[in-house]
């Protein structure tokens, strides 16, 4: 038996992350309640970004052009890359930091488990971006979960075998944070990590 248009509705809202079957009922009887033009105008730009946008052939970010707009930027330090797992990761880096260097986004990270190996996450793109020679320091940004850390350590490795030195976001106590608070991965990970004071 055929799905209604309204259930089709349903189900093709429920590929959002985060959304499930209440909530995208919800959204859809919104949409023709109350929003059937805010609608037609989300179809449209869906279907235009979904053709024209694709991925910069530098750093792999979301682009509508073949290189993106920080990649070409004449104001960008050559000499830095911080590698980042997802466009989100580097837009936080740029919106809470003064980082003026280049990105490389992995799209994922490491997880044998989900068939994404070293391939799917574009390393043999960022070797030969490596072999350049123009980078000198590679920021590993990737999140602090198992993979992540897995994900680190390759780039870790892949930047040493091409001469260039790998550094990594330092992670632990929140500032602000109070110790008592702390969740004791996190309190053990900056306790170990720690660094002298100058």
């Amino acid at each position: 038996m055929s799905l209604s248009l309204l259930e089709q509705l349903i189900e093709s809202l429920r590929v959002l992350p985060g959304v499930g079957q209440k909530t995208a009922q919800r959204m859809a009887y919104h949409l023709l309640e109350r929003e059937r033009e805010g609608g037609k105008r989300l179809a449209e730009t869906l279907g235009v970004a979904l053709e024209k946008i694709g991925h910069c052939a530098m750093c792999r970010d979301f682009t509508e052009s073949e290189i993106c707009a920080t990649c070409a930027s004449a104001s960008r330090d050559r000499h830095q890359l911080c590698a980042v797992e997802s466009p989100a990761d580097r837009l936080a880096i740029e919106q809470a930091t003064g980082y003026r260097g280049l990105y490389f986004i992995l799209q994922g990270r490491l997880s044998p488990l989900d068939g994404i190996g070293p391939r799917e996450l574009g390393l043999d793109a960022l070797a030969a971006r490596l072999a350049e020679g123009e980078i000198t320091e590679m920021i590993i940004a990737t999140n602090p979960t198992v993979e992540g850390e897995a994900t680190a350590h390759y780039l870790a490795q892949l930047a040493r075998q091409h001469r260039v030195r790998p550094s990594r976001l330092a992670h632990g106590v929140p500032l602000g944070g109070e110790l008592e608070y702390v969740d004791r991965g996190t309190l053990s990970h900056a306790f170990g990590s720690r660094s002298e004071m100058t």
